[in-house]
């Protein structure tokens, strides 16, 4: 059965369908309120003039389909399917930021905060969004200062034998050490820090007065006091929160800029009728996936009245078309703009952005209409339990505002397509976000090993800081207890060496420490600092062909930056600074070992010696080319008759070895 015999089984419900290629990849997903007038659309000749829609069903060779009760269920399964298969003519949500999530890590035996921007069923709990993004962060910091949950990246899977400093500053409760503290007693704050951020407060509060007053009765005033002040930090929060009730409402605003086939995307976070965060989005490769005609959209036969019948190819179908499946005519690409359909992208985008979200602003500010705007408000309405209206404004305050951020978006374009470097502070920024670090990046120490089969194994340490390589401070390693090839060994014995002393001299830390390798450099450096009780320092790897970048305590969620992102750039920049400097010192280290050696060989020549010849003549070159007059003033007459006799033999090897191909 070909293709187009296939649809002719399809049913007319609504529902979703996958066409797939010949490998049996799903290279398209799409929805219909009926399946089988959709699909066959798709073999109209007018659809396929369209440049994406034709490319499509040249590699499509078989169609399935998932049918649904209405058109919300295909909607809600459309959007779950394209985050699921990625197909690569649909349009796919990309951005160099995403929304800082809280994380709870339930499913562990001691439990962790922190920040995430990555959502995935592993059995956590995931509290947000929060804006701006820094507000995530004030929060876990909060919950470690006020409930002692570790900030640490230790692993609480294993007893350690000694805690932290976070313990002995009263700023943990120590489940890393047996006895310092119960699972019940962890279990219970764990349930607090739940609670706090399920905004149960009432409940939370009620639960610490008690707590607090049964501490007290046992005069276990240190937990008393304790309890008093996370007592005292909810009352905080609940003003706040308060204070926030009263403003105006919430809202999301969309802008774009479109140009040279490519998009910019600006998305404006309106909280308390303030901006308080945004987002950018780009596209480069529009041209395959946003050369949209109604073929997106194809009228149902019962939304449309009188259109002409358009019959198949009959090179490309030969079966009539049946009862029920009747096909419209969809107007000619040129009318519909064939380089960039606004509709069909916002269409898609707001699905990717809010379907799975746990938030939603009462109102979200698009510039332009698409179909599905009244079906999508519906269902967000209905998932968040409150009225969410999605609004193309097309004059007044809301327009200017929608104005304001495509406005922007022109400029992000500039900036990301035009070339234009973004200032400094913007990039650490960026980092900082991306990375999920706490504090701005201004100083990261790189380290790279460099050896031939494990002989001369040395290590660089390369710094960057505050926008600039500063040479001043780099340093050189020579691995002194690893033999052979071990490149974890070795990172591990350069990097303890190197904060080992910084802990001794009392000096900072840097704000990032860079390991140019993959997640066995990455682990090996972490274990390096765990040995001299180093918890708390930020530690990331990056690797040299894929360009991911781990960051350690997050290794399931590694970093892909877009390869035109100056935070990439930055990274790769320094990661590349370190190994040209790595490889340098290699190549001093070899040359050195060759010429020893050969010096050596010499009879009569010892490290002393030999010493005296390098810094009289500077190299080996030197001392071969000098006369003997030249060489008994450094030494002995029969030390130089030696040294002499040597360099003319190895040259009259040399010689004979390049003319014996010749004389053959």
């Amino acid at each position: 059965m070909d293709l187009y015999q296939k649809t002719r089984t399809i049913p007319t419900q609504p529902g979703c369908y996958l066409y797939k290629n010949a490998e049996g990849e799903v290279i398209y997903v799409g929805k219909a309120k009926n399946l089988r007038a959709r699909v066959r659309s798709y073999f109209l000749e007018a659809s396929q003039a369209n440049a994406k829609t034709g490319s499509l069903m040249r590699e499509a060779v078989d169609v399935e389909y998932i049918t649904v009760a209405n058109e919300h269920e295909a909607l809600a399964l459309e959007n779950n399917l394209i985050k699921q298969k990625k197909p690569r003519f649909n349009i796919l949500l990309r951005d160099d930021k995403t929304y800082p999530y809280i994380k709870l890590t339930l499913h562990d035996r001691h439990p962790k905060v922190f920040v995430t921007r990555r959502l995935k069923k592993d059995g956590s709990a995931y509290f947000g969004p929060y804006f701006p993004g820094n507000l995530a962060y004030r929060l876990v910091d909060l919950i470690h200062r006020s409930f002692l949950i570790p900030s640490c990246k230790v692993d609480l899977s294993r007893y350690h034998p000694r805690a932290c400093l976070q313990y002995y500053i009263k700023r943990c409760l120590g489940p890393c050490v047996e006895g310092l503290t119960t699972p019940e007693a962890y279990k219970e704050t764990i349930r607090d820090v739940q609670l706090f951020l399920e905004g149960r407060t009432d409940e939370l509060e009620q639960s610490l007065t008690r707590r607090m007053e049964e501490a007290a009765e046992t005069e276990q005033f240190e937990l008393a006091g304790r309890l008093r002040d996370q007592i005292v930090t909810v009352h905080q929060m609940n003003d706040k929160q308060r204070m926030a009730t009263t403003d105006n409402e919430d809202a999301d605003v969309f802008g774009y800029h479109y140009e040279n086939e490519m998009l910019a995307v600006n998305l404006f976070h309106m909280r308390g009728g303030k901006i308080v965060d945004r987002r950018d989005f780009f596209w480069e490769d529009l041209p395959e996936f946003l050369s949209e005609t109604l073929t997106e959209h194809t009228a149902e036969k019962d939304e449309i009245e009188t259109l002409p019948r358009i019959e198949p190819d009959p090179a490309v179908t030969a079966p009539e078309i049946g009862e029920g499946a009747e096909m419209v005519q969809h107007a000619p690409v040129s009318e519909l703009g064939a380089a960039f359909n606004p509709s069909v992208f916002f269409s898609a985008l707001l699905k990717q952005l809010y379907l799975d979200q746990n938030y939603v602003p009462r109102s979200v500010l698009v510039p332009v209409e698409f179909p599905d705007r009244a079906v999508l408000g519906e269902m967000l309405s209905e998932r968040t339990g409150k009225r969410v209206e999605i609004l193309v404004p097309q004059r007044g305050e809301k327009r200017s505002l929608v104005d304001l951020v495509c406005q922007n978006a022109k400029q992000s374009y500039d900036q990301r397509f035009r070339v234009l470097q973004p200032g400094m502070k913007a990039i650490q920024e960026a980092l900082q976000d991306a990375l999920t670090l706490e504090e701005l990046p201004r100083r990261i120490e790189c380290f790279d090993i460099s050896h031939i089969q494990g002989a001369e194994t040395v290590a660089s340490m390369v710094v960057w800081e505050d926008g600039a390589m500063k040479k001043s401070d780099y340093r050189k390693f020579q691995v002194k207890t690893v033999s052979g090839v071990d490149d974890f060994a070795s990172m591990r014995e350069v990097i303890q060496r190197r904060y080992r002393r910084l802990q001794e001299d009392k000096k900072p830390f840097p704000s990032l420490i860079l390991i140019d390798g993959g997640l066995g450099q990455l682990h090996a450096a972490y274990a390096a600092l765990e040995e001299i009780g180093i918890t708390l320092q930020p530690l990331a790897s990056i690797a040299k062909r894929e360009e991911i970048i781990y960051v350690y305590g997050q290794e399931n969620e590694p970093v892909v930056l877009d390869r035109r992102s100056p935070v990439l750039h930055l990274m790769q920049r320094i990661r590349d600074e370190s190994h040209r400097f790595a490889v340098t010192y290699h190549r001093k280290r070899r040359e050195m070992r060759d010429r020893d050696s050969e010096l050596l060989a010499i009879p009569g020549v010892g490290p002393r010696t030999r010493q005296r010849l390098l810094e009289h003549f500077g190299s080996v070159r030197g001392i071969r080319q000098a006369s003997p007059d030249a060489l008994t003033a450094v030494v002995n007459a029969a030390t130089a008759e030696k040294i002499r006799k040597h360099f003319e033999e190895s040259q009259s090897e040399t010689s004979g070895k390049l003319v014996l191909p010749v004389l053959n």
